[in-house]
């Protein structure tokens, strides 16, 4: 580290390079000219969009050696120009937080402890119960014969957190399967 002495304060480099009013390379320390930002030295760069709410801001994830190092706003994106919220801001915290589950957990009916599951157990689970309650539930016509064709046995609740697209896919999905109640944040 180099000695600091009178001739390198920021008020006297501001006054001898004719910097008068302090906004050029008179008050850049050598330690900031020495700083370089994560994101150059970043392996590879994704476009995403923000977990948070219905708005969809893109986002820039860059990433190095498999982990996400920065997330930023990505000037591209039409509606928010590369602006983020506090919390699309601090999405880095959500992806690297040492409090994140990253594994399935289940807690069977009167259990008072969870248990680790594989994704494949986990979604057969799902199905299974999926099946069952429209099987269980399923009517097919009403008191009067009138054609139905619908369960009361699933129901869907959806947030503004996924796309337009993937909302479409849902609605597309439980419509196929004969649920007829459906609702979603984004929609209200």
């Amino acid at each position: 580290m180099a000695r600091i002495t009178p001739l390198n304060w920021p008020a006297v480099r501001q006054l001898t390079s004719g910097d008068l009013f302090g906004r050029g390379p008179a008050v850049k320390s050598q330690v900031s000219e020495d700083l370089t930002a994560r994101t150059v030295t970043a392996d590879s760069m994704a476009h995403s969009v923000c977990p948070y709410c219905a708005v969809g801001c893109g986002q820039r994830v860059y990433t190095k050696d498999n982990k996400v190092i920065q997330i930023e706003g990505n000037p591209d994106s039409p509606h928010s120009r590369g602006r983020l919220c506090p919390k699309g801001a601090a999405s880095e915290q959500l992806v690297n937080s040492p409090g994140r589950i990253t594994e399935m957990l289940y807690r069977a009916p009167r259990s008072t402890k969870w248990e680790k599951l594989d994704l494949d157990t986990a979604m057969e689970m799902i199905a299974d119960r999926f099946i069952e309650a429209r099987r269980n539930h399923w009517r097919e016509k009403d008191d009067q014969g009138r054609t139905l064709r619908h369960t009361l046995g699933i129901a869907s609740l959806g947030g503004a957190t996924i796309d337009n697209e993937e909302n479409y896919l849902a609605k597309k999905l439980f419509t196929a399967a004969g649920a007829i109640q459906m609702e979603n944040q984004a929609r209200i």
